[in-house]
């Protein structure tokens, strides 16, 4: 199987299964003299970590990183960082009414046409728990990136969308909630939809918003290597995602070029932010801001007809521990895969390998 790695100085490659021993990661390129806060690494894992509300799957795992290369006394080495997520509460029995057949819009039929043999318990290296090493690689990566910000949040679930831009929003309030909305009073009218639809043995869809501040000027290139190119490249990488966009996205279609365009301010900076803080492929440093959009889970806890590995009709029902919306816990996802791209462009910058 190809394509398990992401970036090219600061390049991340993951290993590991859903219901395997354990997941994990190696980190090429990270410079040595990083500080490490392992904690802060902890708490990022601990966002995205199963049965931590009522809103999510009620697997029961710790996500307890090890760290066992690249660090020493507290500090990066600038050798490969080696890390391990152990697996302790899988229940592979949930999986086996799937073993000969596929779950409607999920990797299941495609992995069995690709590879001709496929890992069914909890989906195997298609399951979500693989991000679990992207968080891990991007809180590592936020923390090179100590002079930007990045902050993602919960916009909408299902047609539950909140109206007010990101300025208008207290960032404080994103992990006062367990749906990561920093709008308390959407907050809780989220978490009300989602219960109802995980009652029904149902999912549902939402979307992520995602800031970036204090982006220097200058990265990115012009052709192929855009930044805004390679964040969506890495937003489209996560599971259930459906769509990307940055700056004015779709709505700006509907505005004429001199309504569109970013007034420049006499430093350099624009009155507004269309572009998303990337003109040209290249960060303009205003802020970036873009929404990713999450599909509902393809596992439901209903009765559905599908098919089997002999092509026949059959009738089953989802079971296990699954997501009624994957958005909440995927807020540290998207903001680890941010990460990861700004660290590769900034180290690429240093060293104008492109």
């Amino acid at each position: 199987m190809a394509g398990n790695s992401f970036g090219q100085l600061f390049r991340l490659t993951t290993f590991g299964e859903s219901h395997g021993k354990a997941l994990g990661g190696i980190i090429d390129g990270c410079p040595a003299g990083i500080t490490l806060d392992l904690e802060q690494i902890q708490f990022e894992l601990n966002r995205r970590k199963p049965g931590q509300s009522a809103i999510v799957t009620q697997r029961k795992e710790p996500d307890t990183v090890e760290i066992y290369s690249g660090v020493f006394e507290g500090k990066t080495t600038g050798t490969p960082i080696g890390f391990a997520i152990h697996n302790t509460n899988q229940k592979s029995k949930d999986y086996s009414h799937i073993k000969d057949s596929y779950r409607p819009s999920h990797a299941d039929y495609v992995y069995d046409k690709k590879y001709g043999f496929r890992d069914y318990r909890g989906g195997g290296r298609s399951s979500a728990r693989e991000t679990a090493s992207r968080v891990v690689a991007g809180s590592i990566a936020k923390q090179f990136l100590s002079d930007v910000k990045i902050g993602a949040f919960v916009s909408q679930v299902g047609e539950m969308k909140l109206d007010k831009s990101y300025q208008e929003l207290d960032f404080s309030k994103i992990e006062s909630n367990a749906v990561r909305c920093p709008d308390t009073e959407m907050a809780q009218k989220m978490e009300e939809y989602i219960k109802s639809i995980k009652k029904e043995g149902d999912t549902i869809g939402g979307v992520i918003t995602c800031v970036i501040q204090n982006v220097p000027i200058g990265l990115g290139e012009p052709v192929f290597d855009k930044l805004h190119a390679r964040l969506g490249e890495a937003m489209l990488s996560i599971n259930a995602v459906k769509g990307f966009e940055y700056g004015s996205g779709f709505a700006g279609v509907a505005m004429k070029g001199s309504e569109h365009n970013d007034a420049f301010n006499t430093d350099g900076t624009t009155k507004t932010n269309r572009s998303g803080g990337v003109q040209g492929g290249i960060s303009n440093g205003m802020d970036i801001y873009f929404s990713v959009a999450f599909k509902p889970v393809a596992t439901v806890l209903q009765s559905y007809e599908t098919i089997n590995k002999e092509g026949e009709k059959v009738t089953t029902q989802g079971k296990g521990r699954h997501d009624p919306c994957v958005v909440p816990r995927a807020v540290p996802i998207v903001e680890a895969m941010a990460a990861l791209v700004l660290a590769d462009y900034s180290l690429l910058a240093r060293t104008n390998k492109i």
